[in-house]
């Protein structure tokens, strides 16, 4: 009977890419393993229809947090976590790992079917109590990377390289074509600018990213694009005001999927830290991070191709989500970004 294997990675965009070498080490190791994958809806795009996966299971935590808001709508939420949780145990697993190491991750764990349930001792949030097999507490400035291949690795699934393998299909890559042809790109480099992040310390100000397109333009004739989701449409209309030349703006255009073919069409991304960042890495793009409350050892780009620009302030890396001060951001210099697009690109 061939392995049935889960893998609980739920969120966020950067966390579920930093688990696809786990993914592909276990494909590897089991080719004939049934492989499934509890996801939240955020990241979900970049697992369906992966090749790699026989089952996307979808944990709905959006629609369970609406619903949880309203007391009225408390009985359809009852309703529905337990079809949820019905649909979850109604199947058996011989192998169950929580590469998310939080109290949500950990529960869908233990809630789930199986013989053994894999993860780390000590997890957050008191995560390790539904774990049957633990490896020792990681260290915390080990690469998210190495740190989910080594969950891999005791089930005997190494690998000398990791492996990003991405889902994406010919609408995705037709569907690049359409966007370049419709802004009029032609046979010029792309720098996807990849502005947005959900902490607003990891920012970078708009007239720096605008300074960028407008440098990277008169140098090499590289076409500016900013890429992001439609919460970054603002960010979009900041930099395009800023910047002396055209700038094209693709936020909302793209699924994450779509958005990593792209990737692998351009000549270089400049990113702040966020799950886009982590993708255009994965795809292979030249790519400059910028880093600043974040530790670039712990959760940076993955790759050869990446140059990572962090100012080494001495109250960095600070892990704050606000600051009256950014400096740590606002102080790397267009200059120093520009510099690194010309090494990598």
């Amino acid at each position: 009977m061939d392995m049935r294997i889960l893998l609980v990675k739920l969120s966020a965009i950067g966390d579920v890419v930093h688990t696809l070498p786990a993914l592909a080490a276990l494909r590897k190791r089991y080719p004939d393993a049934h492989l499934s994958w509890l996801v939240d809806e955020a990241a979900s795009d970049l697992l369906c229809s992966h090749p790699m996966l026989n089952e996307v299971i979808i944990y709905p935590r959006r629609r369970f947090g609406k619903l949880g808001g309203n007391l009225r709508q408390w009985p359809r939420l009852i309703k529905e976590a337990g079809s949820f949780i019905s649909h979850l145990r109604s199947k058996r697993y011989d192998v169950v790992i929580d590469f998310q190491g939080l109290l949500k991750s950990g529960v869908l764990t233990g809630l789930s079917r199986g013989a053994c349930k894999l993860g780390f001792a000590e997890g957050r949030e008191g995560s390790s109590i539904f774990l049957t097999d633990k490896l020792p507490r990681y260290n915390p400035d080990e690469h998210a990377v190495l740190r989910y291949l080594r969950l891999a690795s005791y089930l005997d699934a190494d690998i000398k390289e990791p492996e990003f393998p991405l889902a994406i299909g010919k609408a995705d890559l037709e569907r690049v074509d359409q966007l370049l042809m419709e802004a009029g790109t032609g046979d010029c480099r792309i720098l996807c600018l990849n502005p947005g992040a959900t902490w607003e310390t990891k920012r970078w100000a708009p007239k720096g990213f605008a300074e960028v397109a407008d440098s990277c333009f008169e140098r090499w004739d590289m076409v500016p694009i900013i890429v992001g989701g439609p919460g970054d449409k603002g960010l979009a209309s900041n930099i395009a005001m800023f910047a002396k030349h055209p700038v094209i703006d693709f936020t909302g255009l793209t699924s994450l999927r779509t958005l990593a073919a792209l990737y692998q069409r351009v000549g270089a991304v400049v990113s702040t830290d966020t799950g886009p960042m982590h993708l255009a890495a994965a795809a292979g793009a030249p790519l400059v991070a910028l880093f600043g409350p974040t530790a670039p050892w712990r959760t940076g780009p993955f790759g050869r191709k990446q140059q990572v620009i962090r100012l080494g302030l001495p109250c960095s890396p600070c892990f704050k989500r606000h600051c009256p001060d950014p400096k740590c951001m606002m102080d790397i210099s267009p200059e120093q970004v520009i510099e690194a697009v010309g090494r990598i690109g």
